[in-house]
């Protein structure tokens, strides 16, 4: 059982006996208190697709869900619809687009260490790698000698996510990004 300060975002949590996926953690350290951090959680029903939010202290203890992590590779889109083909047995796992909107600005045909979290034989998540390369579509050109400042510009990457990179980047470059942070990390 992990404490609520060790569980991340995509975490499986079973809350009084119904499993409930973390969305979204906001961490707030409040002054005046004797300790600890409170770690907000926007979780949503894995089944109702309901929302609620918690807030845990950072010693709370917290129990997983018991979901199945398979490893799988994106397929091809169908409308709303995106499947996900099972790196092992080829089974193909379907997801509405507005249960995956967040993960799909990462997500590539060459992406490798996805997978999809299984409750009772039904798709209800996705996993990411924490770093993923992406490549850079549409940047302002890049300045010579802009790698000695700490200046950054926007860049517009293949899924349609922008983020900030440093100057001397340019159009057509691959770029790891973080996934947690959505920040640029370095070149490919």
């Amino acid at each position: 059982m992990p404490k609520a300060s060790e569980i991340k975002r995509n975490a499986a949590i079973d809350i009084n006996g119904e499993a409930y996926i973390v969305r979204d953690i906001e961490r707030s350290v409040p002054q005046g208190r004797a300790g600890g951090s409170l770690y907000r959680m926007r979780m949503y029903n894995v089944v109702t697709n309901a929302k609620i939010d918690e807030t845990f202290k950072d010693s709370d203890m917290l129990t997983l869900a018991d979901l199945t992590r398979r490893a799988v590779t994106f397929s091809y889109a169908d409308g709303d619809e995106y499947v996900f083909m099972d790196s092992e047995d080829y089974t193909a796992y379907s997801m509405n687009k507005e249960a995956i909107e967040d993960e799909l600005m990462f997500i590539t045909e060459d992406l490798q260490g996805l997978h999809v979290l299984v409750l009772n034989e039904a798709p209800v998540a996705l996993d990411l790698p924490g770093i993923v390369e992406l490549e850079i579509i549409e940047t302002d050109p890049s300045i010579k000698g802009g790698s000695a400042t700490a200046r950054t510009k926007p860049a517009k990457l293949s899924t349609g996510l922008i983020v900030q990179v440093p100057e001397h980047i340019s159009t057509g470059d691959r770029i790891k990004v973080n996934v947690e942070e959505r920040k640029f990390t370095g070149r490919a």
